[in-house]
This record gives C-alpha cells, sequence and structure tokens, in this order.
C-alpha cells in the first residue's frame, strides 16, 4: 500500500515560496553561529568555520569611517551604483594590483561580495542556463545561481590534482545550455591557487566556446610560496567583453563586517546590474564606502603583516592534521583555509561511534571535544572538512592538537 501523494497547495496556502523555500541556509555561518552560541553559553569551544581574519579592521580605515560619519554628506542617498570616487580607486587599485585596465563606470559598488556575486548571474542567467562550477565550491555560488534561475553543473575535483579541475573536465561538462563558467583562484574552501599556464588554459578554452566567465578575486593578496595570483581576464584578454570579476575588501583589508564588495565587467552587464541594485538596496553605507576608499586607495603594508601570520597559521595547521592517521591534507597555496580528506577516518570507531559521513564526523568533534568545523557536503565533496586558519595561533594549535587526541582513538 503506498502513501497518498499530498494535495498541491495553492498560492495562497504555501506561506513561503518554492524559490526561495529551496534555499540552504549557509553551512560556514551556521557553523560558526552554533560555535559561538556555545561559547556565550561558557563552552571552551575553538570554531574553524567563518572565514573571517581575526585582526582588527586597520586603523586609517577606522578612521577614515569615523570622519565619514560626521559629515552631513554621508548622511544621504548616494548614487546606487557606488559613490563615483570609489569606483575610480577600485578602477585603479585593479589596474596596480592584477594588470586590469578599466574605467569606473565597468564597476559596481555592491553590499559584500555576496550581493555582487547574486547580481552577476541574475544578470547573466535565463532560466534553465547553466553554469559550470567546480567542486569543492563556497556554498553560496550554487544558490546564487539557483535563485538567478539557472542550473549549477558540478565538476569535481580532488586532493590528487591539488583541487582544480582540468580543461578536458571542464569540455565534458559543457552542453547547449551552457552560459557560464564560474573560475575560482586562490579557492574557498580547498585554498587551490591555479598556475599561471592553466588559467590561461582554461580561459582560452571558456573564450573559444564563447562563453561568459565569473572569476571571485576576493583573496588575490593571500598567496604563499611560490604560487602566484593570476588575474584571468588579464592572462586572456580576449575575455575581457564575457568576463564579470567579484572582488572587495572583506579578506584582504579584515572588514568582513563593513559589507563592500564590487563587480567588475562590460559597462552593459554593471548597468543592469546596478539597475537591479538600484530596486534592491540602493546605495551601500556611505560610511562603509568611504572606509573602502581609504582601503583600496592606501598601501598594503597591513595586508602583508596578516599573510605573514596566515603563512604561519597554514604551514602550522597542515603539519598537525597530516599527523593524524586518516587525514590527507594538501598543502593550500592561498586563502586561509585547509581542506583536509578524512575519507580514511569513516566507519572507524571514534568513542563507541562510527561516523559515516563527514557531517556526523564534525557533530562528534564538537560534541566530543568542542572543536568547530565545516563537513565538506557544504561544498559539495563529502569526506572532507574545511578549516579555517585565521584564528589565533594559540587558539589554532589548541584546536587541532584536541582533533589529534580524539581521532587518534579511531579504530
Amino acid at each position: 500500500m503506498t502513501a497518498a501523494t499530498p494535495p498541491a497547495q495553492s498560492p495562497a496556502e504555501r506561506r513561503v515560496s518554492a524559490r526561495i523555500g529551496a534555499i540552504s541556509e549557509s553551512a560556514t555561518l551556521a557553523v560558526d553561529a552554533k560555535a559561538k552560541a556555545l561559547k556565550a553559553a561558557g563552552r571552551p569551544v575553538i570554531g574553524f568555520g567563518a572565514g573571517e581574519p581575526d585582526f582588527p579592521t586597520p586603523g586609517y580605515i577606522v578612521d577614515a569611517a569615523v570622519e565619514a560619519a560626521r559629515d552631513p554628506k554621508n548622511h544621504r542617498y548616494t548614487p546606487a551604483g557606488g559613490l563615483p570616487e570609489l569606483r575610480s580607486a577600485i578602477a585603479e587599485k585593479t589596474l596596480r594590483d592584477s594588470g586590469y585596465a578599466l574605467d569606473a563606470s565597468q564597476v559596481l559598488v555592491t553590499n559584500g561580495g555576496k550581493q555582487a556575486i547574486y547580481e552577476a548571474f541574475a544578470t547573466l542567467l535565463d532560466p534553465g542556463d547553466e553554469v559550470i562550477v567546480p567542486a569543492p565550491y563556497w556554498t553560496t555560488y550554487p544558490e546564487s545561481i539557483r535563485l538567478a534561475g539557472g542550473v549549477p553543473v558540478e565538476v569535481t575535483a580532488d586532493e590528487t590534482t591539488g583541487y582544480r579541475v582540468t580543461v578536458e573536465q571542464l569540455e565534458a561538462a559543457r552542453t547547449e545550455r551552457t552560459k557560464v563558467l564560474l573560475f575560482v583562484s586562490p579557492s574557498n574552501p580547498t585554498g587551490a591557487v591555479y598556475p599561471r599556464e592553466q588559467v590561461e588554459a582554461i580561459g582560452r578554452w571558456a573564450a573559444e566556446r564563447g562563453l561568459w566567465v565569473l572569476t571571485d578575486e576576493i583573496y588575490e593578496h593571500l598567496v604563499y610560496g611560490e604560487a602566484e595570483f593570476s588575474s584571468l581576464p588579464v592572462v586572456v584578454p580576449e575575455l575581457r567583453d564575457r568576463c564579470v570579476v567579484v572582488n572587495g575588501v572583506a579578506k584582504t583589508y579584515a572588514m568582513t563586517g563593513w559589507r563592500v564588495g564590487w563587480l567588475i565587467g562590460p559597462q552593459d552587464v554593471v548597468k543592469a546590474a546596478a539597475n537591479l541594485q538600484s530596486h534592491a538596496t540602493s546605495n551601500v553605507s556611505n560610511v562603509a564606502q568611504r572606509a573602502a576608499l581609504a582601503a583600496v586607495s592606501g598601501d598594503l603594508t597591513a595586508v602583508a603583516e596578516m599573510r605573514e601570520a596566515f603563512d604561519r597559521r597554514r604551514r602550522t595547521i597542515v603539519r598537525m592534521l597530516s599527523e593524524i592517521d586518516g587525514v590527507v591534507c594538501p598543502e593550500p597555496e592561498g586563502a586561509f583555509y585547509a581542506y583536509p580528506s578524512v575519507k580514511g577516518l569513516l566507519g572507524r570507531e571514534i568513542r563507541g561511534r562510527r561516523p559515516q559521513t563527514s557531517v556526523e564526523l564534525a557533530a562528534l568533534i564538537l560534541e566530543e571535544v568542542e572543536v568547530a568545523v565545516v563537513p565538506g557536503e557544504a561544498f559539495g565533496t563529502p569526506g572532507y572538512l574545511r578549516m579555517s586558519y585565521a584564528l589565533g595561533d594559540e587558539d589554532l594549535v589548541e584546536g587541532v592538537s584536541r582533533m589529534q587526541k580524539l581521532l587518534a582513538e579511531a579504530r
């Protein structure tokens, strides 16, 4: 006997639209919120969840915001696309940092990088258009694509290739519905950085196929060792008219809470996205924009200091995780995340339990030793954990030490 099919709801009966109801909560923010709630309750939780630098925003940026808050001109509406002087400064900063020459009219200032990503996909995609999404991916990408009516098509890379996809994989995923390639280097969640020759090969493949590319450059300044950041529209200039670049001040300047990002692209795309923003949020907070202006116009001294600390923590976390039997942790070359494979631990007994998935393993780690990590399921690749090393050195060592002791019990 089969269960009866529930009657279809009328529009009036649906409390939440199907479009919004299908969106998942951000897994990284959920883990971070749970860790913070436990800490507030007095628990000694160490969180590796959120990708948020533990440094304060540099003082000169804060000073610019304080001064801006006192100026009445910042108490009013300003152009929806961003303060003209900030758009110009972003264009100059982009030329300085990546060699990409553009006009201020090609810049749209957004409420953080997330808004830039959503508006880019909403502007480019019609219902049913496909976007090739290399996995592991940041949790927001596929949700933004679906919200815009597009279809994410995943192409998976693993630790054996340094979490980098190949042109052959991309070509195998391409269909007549493919419109956009998502390209991210340095990567969240893996820290992978594509070498220039691979950036060029992928860019030329996209150009030859007539595809658009959305490239997220938010971690451009956080690369380590011999790795180098390469901006795709600079390496492959013929893509510039079909390329949208997303960036922001959050990671480079420790400004996650200020919510200032931007979108760079062809003028018609930027204008259309600005029209969307004019109805969605209007201008970004003027005080935050003034702070961002100080950030992108200043030098990179503070960034270099943070990068040095991240590099030190990167080497520490990789060494400590690699000492755990059943864990394989490639050395990340950029961003501030380690993405260890924990497939060798699944199914083994740990304190009377046998976690079968990385979700179950992450829950066990939180419950048993009060360390918060994000399971790979959130990034499209079960069997992994994402651990941000953008936290203090002592907390990092203490947190991984707790994991080492717990996971050493695996049988």
